[in-house]
């Protein structure tokens, strides 16, 4: 039954195609009769193009090509330079590595220099030191423009102040500290417990009580030492930080948004408000410092 169905396909299709065919030569014996009452102009539209002409290749072909034989090379092997007497290639430093290279060297120079201080540091030794270095107050984060009796009028209710010792350059111009030694040890515990933070001329001056002649293995922030952050220390923590807040607050939601900007506003709100109680303080402290010197300068007049 399978070889009856087949011969009926077969047949079926033998038939499909040849009503095909037929109808294509129909057609075209239809349209070549139809060009015969067609005018001229017309009838050279349907005429065919003349067959295209025959051009030889440009080049040989690549089957047909001779080919150069291939030799070998060993009589030309005393031609070459002999690899043992081959001078060596320049070296050629990039940016990159010379720059590599001068940080290197710098890096060694203040390694140098840090082991050359430490090896002269003697802060017992300092002339100009505080009697006493246990009664004595480390100030940091000074304005440049506090002067001395600016300083013992902000430090001298916490006691009885001995001496000030403000820091000064080669050139003459302010450090930003100083130290403040007290007649008893007491009220320089009173000033390092109560006067840390506190504003003077603007800014936030930092207490300590000193370490350099108290603690053996103590050094200088110059030497390698010292405590707390740098200026550089607090903007990349910065810079880290800000990083942390933006990739956490990038998948936050709407409510959540809103939350952030209440907190935003209210925070912006107070610091406005701070910056206003940091002015009025700032001019009260500054009329006030400016009476002062008005009057030391008055007393001095008398005195003379």
């Amino acid at each position: 039954m399978f070889a009856v169905c087949l011969v009926l396909s077969e047949n079926t299709l033998m038939s499909l195609f040849n009503g095909l065919r037929l109808y294509n030569s129909t057609a075209r014996a239809y349209l070549i009769g139809m060009t015969q009452y067609l005018p001229d102009n017309l009838v050279a539209l349907f005429a065919p193009r003349p067959p295209i002409e025959f051009k030889p290749p440009p080049d040989e072909l690549l089957v047909n090509r001779k080919k150069v034989p291939v030799q070998g090379v060993a009589q030309y092997v005393n031609l070459f330079e002999d690899p043992s007497e081959t001078p060596p290639k320049p070296i050629v430093v990039t940016k990159e590595e010379r720059r590599a290279k001068m940080r290197k060297e710098k890096q060694e120079l203040l390694a140098y220099k840090i082991e050359q201080g430490i090896a002269m540091w003697a802060p017992a030794e300092n002339p100009k030191a505080t009697m006493d270095p246990y009664k004595t107050l480390f100030i940091s984060r000074i304005n440049y423009e506090t002067s001395e009796s600016k300083l013992r009028r902000e430090f001298e209710k916490y006691g009885k102040i001995l001496k000030i010792s403000m820091v000064h350059d080669r050139n003459g111009k302010p450090r930003g500290y100083a130290f403040i030694e007290y007649a008893h040890k007491s009220e320089m515990s009173a000033a390092y417990k109560k006067a840390d933070g506190m504003k003077i001329d603007g800014r936030r001056v930092v207490v300590d009580y000193e370490r350099g002649r108290t603690q053996k293995q103590w050094l200088p922030r110059r030497l390698g030492g010292g405590k707390g952050d740098t200026r550089r220390t607090r903007l990349s923590k910065a810079a880290l930080l800000a990083k942390e807040l933006e990739e956490e607050t990038r998948g936050v939601s709407p409510f959540r948004d809103d939350e952030h900007n209440r907190r935003s506003g209210s925070s912006r709100r107070s610091r406005s408000r701070s910056r206003s109680r940091d002015r009025s303080s700032r001019h009260r402290d500054e009329h006030r410092s400016s009476r002062d010197d008005r009057h030391d300068r008055e007393r001095d007049r008398s005195r003379r």
